[in-house]
């Protein structure tokens, strides 16, 4: 079975967004008035750069994983979006905080599509690790 077009272009998207995250912990320093990885997952006492490149790091093995699709990167990408659409959800509470609708948005959608392919992730040809 072919690897579905979507988790190429969502495998890209994430690849994109690791290479990001990964580039600001190295080059920018992120201002007072702005919310940070570390805040955003309840940890505002670990250094910013340190939680942006394990966020990277981790990413990247999430990724492999789900590109390959194997089906523990199955359950990682439903676990990762699960996870960053909640913590999106409670930062659009704040009405000043609406950025975060696209997070929520894109997390549902990869979810929801992760979810409608699964048999990609669970034929026999990827059960092997």
């Amino acid at each position: 079975m072919n690897r579905p077009l979507g988790v190429t272009l969502i495998s890209y998207f994430y690849i994109f967004g690791a290479a990001v995250l990964l580039f600001t912990a190295i080059f920018y320093d992120a201002g007072a008035n702005s919310i940070g990885v570390a805040e955003r997952f309840g940890l505002p006492n670990m250094p910013e750069r340190l939680t942006r490149v394990i966020v990277a790091l981790f990413s990247l093995v999430m990724i492999y994983g789900y590109f390959r699709t194997k089906k523990w990167g199955f359950w990682t990408m439903i676990t990762y979006s699960a996870v960053f659409g909640a913590i999106s959800s409670l930062l659009i509470s704040n009405p000043f905080d609406q950025l975060y609708i696209g997070n929520m948005i894109f997390s549902m959608v990869v979810l929801a599509y992760t979810i409608y392919v699964k048999k990609a992730f669970f034929n026999e040809e990827n059960l092997q690790y």
